[in-house]
């Protein structure tokens, strides 16, 4: 099993889990308002006067041949746009209850 952690701008959280449902993904965890900057490009979300937007982000644990399918969608999807800003990082998950 895998747990992949998805960073994205939080007006993007309707087609983040459209495309998980896509995938066959019922479970996940939200954090609704994450602050943060990209570590190459894009502008930061810290949720202040200058800054004002946020992200979000989320974590599911998959079993691994979901992986590279939901990581592809999610490169399309960012790539729709150069200010879409999705981010996802993908860990080995050892053991669950």
């Amino acid at each position: 099993m895998k747990s992949i952690f998805i960073a994205f701008d939080q007006a993007y959280f309707e087609q983040i889990v459209t495309l998980l449902s896509t995938n066959h993904v019922r479970g996940f965890t939200r954090w609704e308002e994450v602050q943060g900057r990209g570590s190459k490009t894009g502008e930061p979300h810290l949720g202040s006067h200058a800054w004002p937007t946020l992200n979000s982000s989320l974590l599911t644990v998959v079993d691994d041949e979901k992986v590279n399918p939901i990581l592809n969608d999610l490169r399309a999807l960012n790539d729709t746009s150069d200010r879409m800003g999705i981010r996802a990082f993908v860990w080995n998950v050892e053991d669950g209850m």
